[in-house]
């Protein structure tokens, strides 16, 4: 995300010569890059700010609705809609956040080619359809086709604006932009688990899911009005970085992010049923136990990326992955409903840091900075693959409801998530010693 955001500022060529009108350029709200370069972001005024909602929106629909998942892991296990395997059900969430990060990762040229207006619609278009029509599922298959891929692919075509936008509006006050508009997944992995649980009773799965889908429709006209491209980059990112394939300190950070994912998904998709399936909570208790993870989220996605300015990513990426193995690990002691919920407040601002943080190492491994985009979005793609892995591997391990294996369950999300601290340590001390006070 941060690569994107330093692409879209690169200046022009130094041998070409400014013109006498920048000044007047910049003030316009699509203006064409003067010759000279971008014309300087506005930093703020109503219309920038507007951006900052719009993004925060569009971070609300997008990870907030990746973030819901493990609610809809629980309703699907109850059987009143379909029966299914707990490691096909997962398929349906790993699938969403697949095609999330993976077909952001093929839009951002389309983004540089100022396409966003394109982007915005169909992704928007992507969502809102793609809940109405679970609204109406019956089946496995269906529900897979409607959560997995429809939602999951138009969420993926909103995920480069969501970044990408904001960085052409605000230099100075990059830091506070961005963190107000992506604090927006929290809210929405909050609202939305509360919507569903609170509606499903009262007027059943099916409108539950509707209202959902206003709810979406309605958060989703804002950025499609407001978001203008200010700056159209001179020249759109290549898709692909061939030498990235051949630098093994981005690909052991890809490896490591690959393996971290594997243990964070295991933690969303299955804290919330381990509550219902154990009765170590009531249902109500047990769905709510996602937006508790996400609430503590929200400041583990901004926390830990400002300290990170001044103690370096590295030295915060590690603990952080670290302290999620040993929160997942520590669930196959938890016995009541209190255990439970202060797991999921502190998994939560761990594994926060575990999604704020991959982006600041990217930057901090590519030396040339105008490659930062196609290596962060190829990281994130490969990186997909484990949050693939993650969820039906976990089910496969719980298997069915008659001999639930919970212990093996959190030993795989936990052992996953120590590996990835491993590889993240010995990349950190490979790259800048193994001294702890230096800036890493």
């Amino acid at each position: 995300m941060s690569g994107q955001i330093l692409d879209h500022n690169q200046p022009q060529s130094l041998g070409e010569k400014p013109t006498p009108d920048t000044d007047q350029e910049s003030t316009e709200q699509a203006p064409k890059p003067p010759m000279g370069g971008p014309a300087p972001p506005p930093n703020g005024g109503f219309v920038a700010w507007l951006h900052v909602a719009g993004g925060f929106m569009l971070f609300f629909n997008t990870w907030g609705m990746l973030n819901t998942f493990g609610v809809f892991q629980t309703y699907y296990e109850s059987g009143d809609l379909f029966n299914g395997t707990s490691s096909n059900i997962s398929w349906i969430g790993s699938i969403q956040a697949t095609m999330l990060l993976l077909v952001g990762f093929i839009t951002g040229p389309i983004y540089d080619r100022g396409y966003l207006r394109a982007l915005l619609i169909t992704g928007s278009f992507g969502i809102v359809f793609g809940i109405m029509m679970l609204s109406l599922c019956k089946t496995y298959w269906e529900v897979l086709l409607a959560q997995g891929f429809c939602i999951g692919i138009g969420a993926g075509c909103l995920f480069v604006p969501c970044v990408s936008i904001l960085p052409t509006y605000f230099s100075s006050k990059l830091g506070a932009a961005l963190g107000l508009a992506a604090s927006g997944s929290s809210f929405g992995g909050i609202i939305y688990p509360i919507v569903l649980n609170r509606l499903i009773g009262p007027i059943g799965f099916g409108w539950a899911v509707r209202v959902i889908g206003f709810i979406a429709l309605a958060t989703l006209i804002l950025p499609i009005v407001v978001m203008k491209q200010r700056v159209k980059p001179p020249k759109a990112r290549a898709l692909i970085d061939w030498s990235a394939f051949t630098d093994i300190p981005y690909m052991t950070l890809v490896l490591a992010g690959f393996i971290s994912f594997m243990g964070l998904f295991t933690l969303f998709f299955y804290i919330s049923y381990v509550g219902a399936a154990r009765q170590l909570t009531s249902n109500d208790m047990a769905f709510y136990l996602v937006p508790i993870l996400n609430a503590a989220s929200c400041f583990g996605r901004t926390i830990p990326n400002a300290i990170a300015d001044k103690l370096g990513p590295f030295n915060l990426i590690t603990p952080c992955c670290m302290m999620v193995g040993i929160l997942i690990l520590s669930l196959m002691a938890v016995t009541n409903q209190a255990g439970l919920i202060v797991i999921a407040v502190f998994s939560g601002f761990f594994s926060g840091a575990l999604i704020g943080l991959p982006p600041l190492c990217f930057v901090a491994l590519t030396e040339d900075k105008t490659k930062i985009g196609t290596r962060i979005g190829m990281g994130f793609g490969m990186m997909a693959f484990g949050a693939l892995a993650s969820g039906p591997g976990a089910g496969k391990i719980l298997g069915d409801s008659g001999s639930m294996d919970w212990n093996g369950v959190w030993v795989f999300g936990g052992v996953s998530s120590l590996v990835a601290t491993g590889i993240f340590w010995a990349l950190r001390s490979l790259k800048y010693g193994f001294a702890l006070n230096i800036k890493a």
